[in-house]
């Protein structure tokens, strides 16, 4: 019986693991084809016309945010089962600050419709002059940007606690627990950047993220292809 839970538990890693590996992906899509296609830094009146013109393509990237919300939770209830054994406390703490930031990331999605919403032909829309629906449009955009670094702002204290739980036990190779230790720290800095010195930030990212992707891509690939040590749990 033991050797069938460790079975089943094994493969619930690796599920965990490509849901982690898909919200990367996913990730990197909204970054990279969707932002990167349609908003013009700077230029509300051209970003409302790209968006205008490619909305299903920004639906898309809306979509795909969400389903990186959706793919968080079979890996915080994995992680919340993994490491309760190793430190409870600190291990409840790590999971109360992801589930924040889902909640927040889910709820910031609203930011990304009102563009699609300036751009319909609604009675009520008259009310704005098209400059002011593009301007209006564009600071939706950037309210988006400082509310998913606000939610990662929590993510970052998951990831350095549960890069902690990962080098105190033997679950995973503790490199694994430095690297997304240090994941954590570089989210924790791109966002106090972003809300304290904007500039700064500009200045850091995207080199800033670099660690971030190396980290949380190195511990998704390990839990797809070796799992986790689970004797440790039996």
């Amino acid at each position: 019986m033991a050797a069938v839970s460790t079975a089943m538990s094994q493969g619930y890693v690796r599920f965990a693991g490509c849901c982690y590996l898909l919200i990367i992906g996913l990730g990197l899509y909204f970054e990279t084809m969707v932002r990167g296609n349609l908003i013009v830094a700077g230029d509300a009146i051209a970003t409302a016309a790209q968006i205008s013109a490619a909305q299903t393509l920004w639906r898309s990237g809306i979509v795909a945010d969400l389903c990186m919300q959706l793919l968080d939770i079979p890996i915080i209830v994995l992680f919340y089962l993994l490491f309760k054994r190793v430190n409870a406390a600190l291990n409840l703490t790590a999971t109360g600050f992801n589930l924040i930031q889902t909640a927040m990331l889910v709820a910031n999605k609203l930011t990304l419709m009102l563009p699609l919403l300036l751009a319909g032909s609604g009675v009520y829309l008259a009310a704005f002059s098209a400059e002011q629906r593009d301007a209006l449009a564009y600071l939706a955009i950037q309210l988006h940007g400082y509310g998913f670094a606000i939610g990662l702002l929590f993510f970052a204290l998951a990831c350095i606690i549960r890069g902690y739980l990962i080098i105190k036990s033997q679950l995973f190779p503790k490199i694994l627990g430095l690297m997304l230790g240090l994941a954590g720290v570089c989210y924790l800095i791109n966002t106090l950047a972003l809300l304290m010195a904007p500039d700064v930030a500009a200045k850091l990212f995207p080199w800033i993220m670099l660690p971030v992707l190396v980290g949380e891509l190195s511990l998704s690939l390990w839990m797809i292809v070796k799992g986790a040590n689970l004797k440790g749990l039996a």
